[in-house]
């Protein structure tokens, strides 16, 4: 590998993962889950529950990549800890829904945040935002991590001005968050353990790092401290961040609403609350994408590394930028941006990516069992607590979601078979160099 490629350090690492968990879900999820939960306590204990669930993955993914360090995380990681074919298939569904479906949604996001603003329709604005993000990720790996750096940066700073501006302002309801028998009550209920569900989801981008192994800086070191620190620190934000919503927007107010961040910012800014939060979240989503434009082509990359027939995506740049495989990712965000086919395929990402990523914390399992000689410089910590509650949380959230939305298990199961096409490249492959 170009030695030039491994510049990537702690401070990038930390920013990648920070923007990629953190999207509009934290902002939009709260009015879903006070439906039935309706205690201060209880709210703030379904973030940190999902904020615990996301550090045992985080802990366990850090195992991994200092033991078999090597970017493109899942297909990286099943490839190596089961089957080849295994580690297409997660390859392939990260390639297609993974990032290229959450990045057409955060561009239409965009879009629709600053219409009014900016001249142009969402899907414009949304194209415009995808192409300038493309740009200043191809002109250089530097200029990437500068962008990537500064834009997570200037989010981190918006919302924590946001949180310290709704701790000095007086309350606008009478929440209580003292840890009663009626929270208690409530944090046992179907409702609090739907909600679960949809945090999960907001954490997720809690692994991004371990996509782009080989390009940081001794990995076996900066991996582990980088997710945990994310993930650490996202927590405390989103809980920061409920806590200023509850204080700000009565329960009845926010109860089945989509917009809760805009409710909130208007309760504490007043009418140009609204449109200062639309901004907000637009820079929050810009630093988004670039995380994703920055971890997702690592994945094509690496399996252009090992698929002599798609080569072509593991060609770099002289410092070492994957822009091929940038450029390809990026045709199919656009492409689902035209044709507005990103929604359905969102449905069935999540349940998707649970799926691999159960996998992978269970290949630490399976690893240490099957070489327990091998070389690892970081082990998870708690083990094996620690992926035993990660494991058990996912198979729960998958079964439930089996049960309750066949259709969006069946069309993730597909996606992942349709993966199979990818062996029709490895196996020409193989037979041209075998020969005749």
């Amino acid at each position: 590998m170009n030695t030039s490629a491994k510049s990537v350090g702690y401070v990038t690492a930390v920013s990648v993962a920070v923007a990629d968990m953190v999207g509009t879900g934290v902002f939009t999820s709260l009015g879903f889950q006070v439906v039935g939960t309706h205690t201060g306590f209880a709210l703030l204990a379904i973030w940190a529950l999902g904020g615990v669930v996301a550090l045992c993955g985080a802990l366990s993914y850090a195992e991994l990549c200092a033991t078999i360090p090597r970017s493109g995380g899942e297909y990286h990681f099943l490839r190596r800890v089961y089957h080849p074919v295994l580690g297409l298939l997660a390859g392939w569904s990260e390639i297609t829904v993974a990032h290229a479906a959450p990045i057409a949604l955060a561009c239409i996001a965009i879009g629709t945040f600053l219409q009014g603003i900016v001249p142009g329709s969402a899907r414009t604005i949304g194209v415009v935002t995808l192409l300038a993000v493309t740009g200043i990720h191809a002109v250089s790996l530097k200029v990437a991590q500068a962008f990537q750096v500064s834009s997570t940066s200037v989010k981190v700073l918006l919302i924590i001005g946001f949180v310290i501006v709704g701790a000095v302002l007086p309350t606008h309801t009478d929440v209580s968050f003292a840890p009663t028998m009626q929270a208690f009550g409530e944090m046992r209920s179907a409702s609090f353990a739907v909600s679960l569900i949809y945090v999960s989801y907001a954490f997720s981008g809690w692994n991004a790092a371990a996509y782009m192994v080989g390009d940081i800086r001794d990995p076996q070191r900066t991996l582990p401290r980088a997710m945990l620190h994310a993930t650490l620190f996202v927590t405390v934000i989103y809980m920061a961040l409920n806590w200023t919503f509850l204080r700000a927007v009565p329960m009845a107010e926010m109860s089945g609403k989509v917009e809760v961040g805009g409710l909130a910012a208007s309760a504490l800014f007043g009418p140009a609350g609204g449109r200062a939060m639309n901004i907000m979240l637009a820079i929050v989503l810009l630093s988004a994408i670039s995380a994703m434009s920055f971890a997702g082509p690592r994945i094509s990359q690496v399996i252009g590394e090992d698929v002599p027939a798609l080569e072509f995506f593991a060609r770099r740049s002289a410092d070492g930028q994957p822009r091929n495989a940038l450029v390809a990712q990026q045709l199919i965000a656009l492409a689902f941006i035209l044709t507005g086919t990103f929604e359905p395929v969102l449905a069935y990402a999540g349940f998707t990516m649970n799926l691999f990523s159960l996998l992978v914390v269970l290949g630490v399992f399976v690893l240490r069992r099957r070489e327990p000689d091998l070389p690892r410089p970081y082990r998870t910590w708690g083990y094996p607590v620690t992926p035993l509650i990660f494991i058990a949380l996912s198979i729960w959230t998958l079964t439930f979601v089996t049960i309750e939305r066949p259709a969006t298990a069946l069309y993730g199961l597909l996606t992942v078979l349709s993966g199979f096409f990818l062996l029709l490249f490895k196996r020409s492959n193989a037979e041209e160099t075998a020969g005749p």
